[in-house]
């Protein structure tokens, strides 16, 4: 019969984990909160820019919108390093 550890150990060795595997490759928790705070800055770039371009009110939004989604992406993946890193 196996016990609690012994589930828990088998399921680490089978789980594929996306921010283990990141932070192998050497991406840390600073790296993605300055991804974060540099979205920020392109995601209003991006929006001056585009009424800049005299597109439509809705489509300058809608580019804005887009790339500031980025940035909680980003932060949330920064803690998610900073916890696998613990």
């Amino acid at each position: 019969m196996m016990d609690k550890k012994d589930v828990r150990k088998a399921a680490e060795a089978t789980a594929w984990n996306p921010v283990g595997v990141l932070s192998k490759w050497g991406v840390r928790s600073g790296h993605a909160y300055t991804a974060g705070f540099v979205s920020i800055g392109v995601s209003l770039l991006s929006w001056l820019i585009s009424r800049g371009k005299d597109d439509s009110r809705s489509q300058s939004d809608r580019w804005g919108i887009f790339v500031g989604q980025w940035a909680p992406t980003f932060l949330a993946l920064g803690i998610a390093l900073k916890n696998e890193k613990d």
